[in-house]
């Protein structure tokens, strides 16, 4: 401050009043002070005013990773509607585990959000403590959790893609198998895996050939991989179900290398409708759910609470849509 008041030639209470949000000064001295402020390069520092005022101006969001566009999606539509509000984002990646998940919120806790948006709703014992603890907004996105901490914001994994097996099983097919990983790590993938036994078998169909590849999330390479190994052990395989349309992408591209015709021989589903299914040939069916929109009202979710919009505060669970998008793949 004492640097900026000797460049701008006004005394350093003048300087503190021109950087307070409503500070009685001259519009002519504001302008001066801060010329000077950018001319020496200095950023403002809001940390000694957040601790009188308990605001940040920041809403902290947890993906489990940042190259899938569907989650880069949903940070889109968190920081679009955090914008409008004035607020900022702060991203963290979990890498799909619950310990550095864990991890993840304390650090960001310590800097005090004013709200956080979660990805999924299974979380360890010491992160939902925290959480509760932390007296702001907590939003649960991507799931619909049976014991919700705050907020919730999502659809179910488990039914979209029992949808997904009825829409195709509706097309004739019977002979179904899934890809998907090796473990639970992906609680959603393994949501899905159970949403496709439980439709299989409420329609009375053969049990799915479940080929099972790879430490999620899976990528487009196990995709392929997966595929050979479920034609190897299933050769009759009519339809093969992915757990993303990045393992499908993978798939498809390994039954053209093998000669074999999609869906002719083989027709090949995903999940999350991602850019390179729709745009690829043939193009691969999946299920649209709306990554923005998820982003977008989990966001104002937060907002609306902040807002003080609420006469009494209570839980609130947002189901967002998720449709079949049929395409050339099946």
């Amino acid at each position: 401050m004492a640097d900026v008041a000797r460049l701008a030639g006004v005394s350093t209470m003048t300087v503190s009043r021109a950087l307070k949000q409503n500070g009685q000064v001259s519009g002519p001295t504001r302008e001066k002070i801060i010329k000077a402020v950018n001319e020496l390069g200095y950023v403002l520092d809001h940390s000694a005013g957040t601790l009188s005022s308990r605001r940040t101006g920041f809403i902290a969001a947890l993906v489990p990773s940042i190259n899938n566009s569907n989650f880069s999606d949903t940070a889109r539509g968190i920081t679009e509607e955090l914008q409008r509000a004035g607020l900022q984002l702060m991203l963290g990646y979990t890498d799909y585990s619950e310990q550095k998940e864990e991890e993840l919120i304390e650090t960001m806790l310590r800097r005090r959000p004013e709200g956080i948006i979660l990805t999924g709703g299974v979380h360890t014992e010491r992160a939902r403590r925290m959480l509760k603890m932390a007296a702001i907004p907590v939003v649960e996105t991507w799931d619909l959790p049976a014991d919700p901490i705050d907020q919730v914001v999502g659809f179910s994994n488990e039914e979209a893609m029992a949808l997904l097996t009825r829409t195709l099983a509706g097309r004739g097919y019977q002979r179904f198998g899934f890809i998907g990983g090796t473990s639970a790590r992906d609680q959603r993938g393994d949501q899905r895996r159970r949403g496709f036994i439980r439709a299989l078998d409420e329609l009375g169909l053969p049990p799915g050939r479940l080929a099972s590849f790879g430490v999620p999330p899976i990528s487009i390479e196990q995709g392929g991989q997966a595929i050979a190994m479920m034609l190897e052990r299933w050769p009759d395989t009519e339809v093969a179900i992915c757990v993303s349309d990045l393992s499908a992408f993978g798939a498809l591209m390994e039954c053209k290398r093998r000669g074999l015709a999609v869906p002719g021989d083989i027709a090949i589903a995903g999940f999350g409708d991602y850019e390179v299914g729709a745009f690829c040939f043939p193009r691969i069916t999946s299920v649209n759910v709306d990554c923005y929109g998820i982003g977008q009202q989990a966001a104002a979710r937060v907002v609306q609470i902040l807002g003080g919009k609420e006469t009494s505060r209570h839980q609130e669970i947002v189901l967002t849509s998720f449709r079949v998008v049929e395409r050339e793949s099946t």
